[in-house]
């Protein structure tokens, strides 16, 4: 083996280092706590803000250094040679109280204590260990980037750094300019079904999406698939956030960190749709279009429940979280197949069905042994009372999102009480809504069809979406579409 390529693995092995350290970083208080808590100094509460801009730019380094050591994008190794090592640095020497924030004040009430005992399991010290191994292996996959690529930089490629900070934007940041204590639900900027905040998200999620395929569709194979890749990097990015944000200020209703077992259906989402792009297997398509698209389109409709949610105002972490993780999950959805890397056939349906079936049985089960345990769950001599218990409904298997009640056939999972025909309507309703989804779609390539005449680019879409296992290069050249047409 070169020395170049001995340089090539390395990169890899640290930049595969610093993100799985930089995830189990997600689940302390401390991760995302500071950044709505910015002051010019360190106080009781507070966090100096060169530290917390520090840890913003290195956040960015969990898109930058995958994208420059796996897709061997020139542009981010600019920037992560240049630009991150100085911010990771200062970190080492700014970071005042931010190993001593604690949920476990003397005011807390005794339930609280419970709860911040069960969050806060990873002790002090390993935290300090953990902070400082992943910025240390940080910096390393940054002078690696040197000896692999050299010291020779373009100046057009820091026209990405803004985009990189900005697709890593720690979404409670906008909270230092508000207290949310101060709006109650009746409030206009309160976010509830049907409210102008409401249709606005929805309205994102088509521009977004859309969008994307009109900027992407005039784009080579291989652009297409870095942009899909970097948006599923920036999704699972803004989606570890959340497991910092329960434990410390809460995500909607939930506030420990069972609830971020990924095992909500548009949690699951996440992880296929953002392998099926980065590994480009036929399985994770099928159930990412078929289920997880339908699931995150769902989700809009009803998510501002008062009976199921409690997100704040617009511009509060909680809905910025979900609007942008969800628009995020159903573009990657659907452009795989929009872009014809992927068409979706019928028999396609058989393995997420399936797959589907098992989600809503794991979160039943798992469901059923996080509300036992917590019956139980204690600390410094007091243990949680009913109405204090857990209840993470993960899947929607405890609270009951359909408009009517559901006859009960009960069962138990070790303590706790659930209903077996409601969990069977839950499953036919979603399957349901996955047929009329793919129905629809289906609809729109008949119309499009119908009305669109076919040129030379829609016969290269009908190419690929037959033959995925190819790429458009490799299926046919410029010359073969010419001759055809």
């Amino acid at each position: 083996m070169n020395a170049r390529k001995s340089v090539d693995v390395a990169l890899k092995v640290f930049t595969a280092l610093t993100l799985a350290l930089a995830f189990v970083l997600t689940f302390t208080v401390s991760d995302y706590y500071i950044f709505n808590r910015i002051s010019l100094t360190d106080g009781e509460d507070s966090f100096n803000a060169l530290f917390v801009i520090s840890q913003w730019i290195k956040k960015s380094g969990y898109l930058l250094l995958p994208l420059a050591a796996y897709y061997k994008k020139r542009s981010c190794s600019d920037i992560a040679k240049y630009v991150l090592p100085a911010f990771i640095i200062a970190g080492f020497f700014t970071y005042g109280n931010f190993f001593e924030i604690t949920m476990l004040t003397e005011s807390a009430s005794p339930a609280d204590k419970v709860y911040a005992s069960i969050n806060e399991f990873i002790p002090k010290l390993a935290v300090q260990i953990l902070f400082f191994t992943a910025a240390g292996t940080e910096l390393i996959s940054c002078l690696l980037l040197f000896a692999r690529d050299g010291f020779k930089v373009r100046a057009k490629s820091f026209a990405y750094l803004p985009c990189a900070i900005l697709a890593v934007m720690p979404l409670n940041i906008f909270e230092n300019f508000f207290d949310i204590n101060d709006f109650d639900s009746n409030h206009f900027l309160w976010f509830k079904n049907f409210t102008v905040w409401h249709f606005e998200a929805l309205f994102m999620l088509a521009v977004f999406t859309i969008g994307a395929y009109y900027v992407l569709r005039n784009q080579n194979g291989n652009t297409q698939r870095d942009f899909l890749s970097a948006a599923a990097i920036t999704l699972l990015i803004q989606y570890h956030s959340k497991d910092s944000m329960v434990m410390g200020d809460g995500y909607n209703v939930y506030h420990t960190v069972f609830a971020c077992i990924p095992l909500f259906i548009c949690n699951i989402g996440v992880y296929v749709a953002s392998l099926s792009v980065i590994l480009r297997k036929r399985i994770l398509y099928s159930i990412s279009f078929f289920v997880h698209a339908a699931g995150a389109l769902t989700v809009f409709f009803y998510f501002g429940k008062d009976e199921m949610s409690n997100y704040g105002i617009f511009c509060s972490y909680s809905i910025l979280y979900f609007c942008l993780t969800h628009i995020l999950l159903f573009a990657l959805s659907v452009l795989p197949s929009a872009l014809g890397h992927y068409k979706f056939r019928l028999k396609d349906c058989i393995v997420p069905l399936v797959y589907y079936c098992l989600v809503i049985v794991a979160a039943s089960v798992a469901s059923g042994i996080v509300s036992s345990a917590s019956m139980d769950f204690s600390y410094d001599g007091y243990t949680l009372a009913e109405g204090e218990w857990l209840t993470p409904n993960y899947a929607f298997t405890q609270i009951n999102p359909l408009p009517i009640p559901v006859y009960e056939i009960p069962f138990m999972i070790w303590k706790c009480e659930f209903n077996l025909l409601y969990l069977i309507i839950l499953y036919l309703v979603y399957v349901g809504l996955f047929w009329i989804f793919t129905g629809a779609y289906y609809a729109f390539l008949g119309i499009r069809k119908k009305v669109i005449k076919p040129n030379a680019e829609d016969y290269r879409l009908e190419v690929i979406v037959s033959m995925p296992e190819q790429s458009a290069e490799a299926a046919f050249t410029d010359d073969d579409f010419n001759n055809r047409q």
